[in-house]
């Protein structure tokens, strides 16, 4: 699919270029942005004001995907209402739309919503079910028609106390048993500020690609932990950098096929005001929405954001 862009190329920079913050790898830091920088950017105009109405083709190939994570929140009145106005809302077709109840509703919203929305789990478990209490297998999921599992998102990184391997173990399990997997990957505040923000996504995206049997059904969440839930979100051009670094990780450390059908999606405070603006950028592939997801007409909206990818400014 190709769109307009408005972009030429520079970096923001979530990294920083100070040597002491980079311990020794400053050189090598600035010489991968100028890689992707060189390969994945259009060039700029030789007045140096933005071009307009560039056309250049989506760096993925994958389609656009839009998640809605509804975490811990919601009744059943409440939840029958959302599912009402999901059913009602106009969606544009060339978008893979999901959604992601609590667990207790998840039968529920399965048997009730539309099936042009698929279903996911927020969490499994990282074998086959037994005793263990509290836990949702995979094969739970799979029993009551979900097709994806969210896994690796910082609520269960950062409070439940899941660390990469872990994390990566479940993916594993689940894309073994035929689970589709929305893979979260983001820095802290303190990592970004630090310059680590690219080391902390692709030490993520290593404990994934470790063990994962293929990327065929993974979708790569990225989402800054400072914006999760903050009001905060990271501009287009910060999003997109990190976007850029990593399908330029995934090029060099799984292949050229997989960085360009794997979708990589952001999240972070997305909402109906921001959504087309960071639809617009080139390597954002779509959106895992939290709190504005909980809103049937607004989730409607940013699911119809693709087409910001088809018009001009």
């Amino acid at each position: 699919m190709a769109m307009i862009s408005t972009y030429c190329p520079h970096f923001t920079g979530l990294r920083r270029s100070s040597p002491n913050l980079h311990h020794n790898n400053s050189q090598q830091s600035q010489s991968f942005l100028q890689h992707i920088d060189s390969q994945l950017r259009l060039p700029s105009s030789s007045s140096g004001r933005p071009c307009r109405g560039a056309v250049t083709a989506m760096a993925g190939s994958g389609k656009f995907f839009v998640g809605g994570n509804w975490k811990c929140n919601g009744t059943k009145d409440s939840i029958m209402k959302l599912v009402s106005d999901l059913n009602s809302a106009k969606l544009e077709t060339d978008v893979d739309v999901v959604v992601a109840p609590p667990f207790v509703y998840l039968d529920k919203v399965k048997a009730s919503l539309t099936d042009r929305i698929e279903v996911s789990a927020q969490n499994s478990w990282i074998g086959k079910g037994g005793a263990f209490t509290g836990e949702i297998s995979v094969e739970q999921l799979k029993d009551i028609g979900c097709k994806w599992v969210i896994l690796g998102h910082s609520e269960r990184r950062h409070i439940i106390g899941e660390d990469d391997q872990f994390i990566g173990k479940k993916a594993a399990y689940a894309l073994n048993e035929g689970l589709g997997v929305i893979a979260c990957i983001g820095e802290l505040l303190e990592e970004r500020e630090a310059g680590k923000t690219f080391d902390v996504c692709f030490q993520q995206l290593k404990a994934f690609s470790d063990v994962v049997p293929s990327w065929e059904n993974i979708v790569i969440a990225y989402e800054p932990v400072w914006a999760i839930g903050t009001g905060k979100v990271a501009t287009p051009q910060q999003a997109q950098e990190v976007h850029v670094a990593v399908r330029d990780w995934l090029k060099k450390n799984v292949s050229e096929e997989v960085a360009s059908k794997t979708r990589i999606i952001y999240g972070g405070s997305v909402n109906g005001s921001n959504c087309a603006e960071l639809a617009k950028k080139e390597d954002i592939d779509g959106f895992l929405v939290g709190g504005a997801s909980l809103k049937g007409p607004e989730f409607a909206t940013i699911v119809n954001s693709v087409t910001s990818k088809k018009v001009a400014a």
